[in-house]
């Protein structure tokens, strides 16, 4: 599916590299009514007012971001993925380094004992109650006592809230 994008960058040798970026993913980069608009913050361009969903490029997460938010080091692929998933109505977050002000709020220190830590890590791998309770030679119901803990201090209500949120916190890394 081609997508088309209205491009906003002040910098014109990244204005090139983001247009050749676009057409080689098939996308049509346009002037009027776009399906998405990509907006390189990091080049000077200021955020738009869009009927459109955007895309924004940028060092760091901007206070109130729109739909999509990528580092300007983005690879093609990801650009792709990242347009067509907004286009479609989804909201995406790339990860950015922990120093970066106003992204997903950086835990200083861990809001989890390193049990729970270690159970997160675990589910986040995939595995279920009963086999984290077999690697780490602890009951299930042990485990669901640390699931409950582990919830109520990262404030989620399930299992792969927890995992996003210990992801983006930087509690855990898989």
């Amino acid at each position: 599916m081609s997508l088309r994008v209205r491009l906003v960058a002040s910098d014109p040798i990244r204005q090139h590299g983001l247009t050749a970026m676009l057409a080689e993913a098939g996308h049509t980069v346009v002037t009027d009514t776009p399906d998405v608009v990509l907006c390189d913050l990091g080049s000077g361009a200021t955020p738009l007012e869009a009927e459109a969903p955007v895309v924004a490029l940028t060092d760091r997460m901007p206070r109130d971001p729109p739909a999509g938010v990528l580092p300007r080091e983005v690879s093609a692929a990801w650009l792709d993925l990242a347009l067509r998933a907004v286009a479609g109505g989804l909201l995406v977050r790339a990860p950015f380094p922990r120093e970066s002000a106003g992204f997903v709020p950086a835990v200083e220190e861990s809001p989890l004992t390193p049990r729970e830590t270690e159970i997160l890590t675990l589910i986040g791998q995939g595995m279920s109650n009963k086999a984290v309770a077999r690697h780490l030679g602890i009951s299930v119901h042990t485990v669901k006592f640390h699931l409950e803990a582990l919830f109520a201090r990262l404030g989620a209500t399930n299992r792969a809230e927890a995992v996003a949120k210990g992801l983006l916190g930087g509690v855990i890394e898989l």
